[in-house]
């Protein structure tokens, strides 16, 4: 992965043929596809390879639910909380996918095989820590009991959610009720990670721009054809900080007038086979750049604000709006845009 530098690019310099690709580029992120990370744009020199237990550490958990809505909890074995309830979950070992993890964990500790349905939630402190929520079925396998006690979990039991359990925390509450919210109306597409190689914790911004009589841009960026903009994360920030160093990148003088807010994930890409190689993520991300209706003059008074309907004028010279042209693509955007059906990404911090 490396990062390239370019040449000044405008719209109207776009050939046909290059906004067709960026249109068709966006309408597979936009259907949960994704593709080959091979170039950084933003952040790489901030950024190491993402090598599990040396700098990242990925944590899956599974939210099941049996035919009564009873979610599948198991007890701990662990020392510090032992005897305490808690969902299926653990760390990602060296070599494994997402889904691996996840089916080894609900294995372990609660004896069934299962299948992952969908990513329910993405929680993080920064690219070192990523925790990744399913909402998962049992395929076979039976409910581990007390006989079978290990190093992994005591036991595994139904609970109904009302009868006292001692929680060995309650942040999984808000998983149980994120999982029993999807299984009522699903408030967005099944999303499973892509089996595609990425060596960094990275952000890929679809960055969007909605104007007046709902005309929207996406901000391109050129290296060595026009293309959406990856980011790396760095330690120090959130994930999705990343879209907010190139906002500041591109368009530095209106950066602290706008509002830069990650939507949620399209689509994310992680392989994990070789430690240190594909141990990264790459998030897909919806990204909308909102002008900050409240504006202030250096003396922090209120001052007058005028919107113009046109997105914040590009300052770097590697950066351009794209208005898409698009029909069918414009409507799913403003609907993505307006309705967020997404699966969250949220901090931590």
């Amino acid at each position: 992965m490396k990062t390239l530098s370019v040449l000044p690019l405008t719209d109207m310099e776009m050939t046909a043929e290059e906004q067709q690709q960026v249109e068709e580029q966006v309408e597979r992120l936009l259907s949960g596809q994704g593709s080959e990370v091979t170039v950084c744009d933003v952040g790489l020199e901030q950024s190491k390879p993402a090598t599990l237990r040396k700098n990242v550490t990925y944590i899956v958990c599974a939210v099941i639910f049996n035919e009564k809505e009873e979610v599948l909890m198991v007890q701990e074995a662990k020392p510090d909380c032992y005897k305490q309830w808690y969902l299926p979950a653990g760390r990602v070992e060296v070599g494994e996918s997402l889904e691996e993890a996840m089916k080894r964990e609900v294995k372990e500790e609660a004896g069934f095989e299962s299948e992952p349905v969908t990513l329910l939630l993405i929680q993080e402190q920064g690219p070192q820590w990523i925790r990744f929520i399913f909402l998962a079925k049992v395929t076979g396998g039976s409910l581990k009991s007390l006989s079978a006690a290990d190093q992994e979990s005591l036991q595994a039991s139904w609970w109904d959610r009302h009868s006292e359990l001692q929680l060995r925390g309650r942040d999984i509450l808000r998983l149980i009720e994120s999982g029993l919210k999807y299984r009522l109306s699903p408030c967005h597409p099944v999303t499973l990670p892509l089996d595609l190689s990425c060596r960094h914790v990275v952000q890929r911004l679809m960055l969007v721009f909605v104007g007046a009589e709902e005309h929207i841009w996406v901000l391109l960026i050129r290296a060595p054809e026009p293309h959406l903009p990856t980011a790396a994360a760095v330690r120090t920030h959130a994930v999705t900080w990343a879209a907010n160093m190139v906002v500041q990148e591109a368009m530095q003088s209106a950066y602290y007038d706008h509002d830069v807010n990650t939507l949620g994930v399209l689509s994310l890409q992680h392989n994990g086979r070789q430690n240190g190689k594909t141990d990264g993520v790459c998030f897909n991300t919806l990204v909308a750049l909102t002008p900050d209706h409240v504006q202030r003059d250096e003396d922090g008074r209120k001052v007058e604000w005028t919107p113009t309907g046109q997105p914040p004028r590009v300052e770097h010279p590697r950066y351009v709006w794209h208005e898409v042209q698009k029909q069918t693509l414009r409507e799913k955007l403003l609907e993505k845009t307006r309705n967020a059906a997404l699966v969250p990404i949220h901090s931590l911090y």
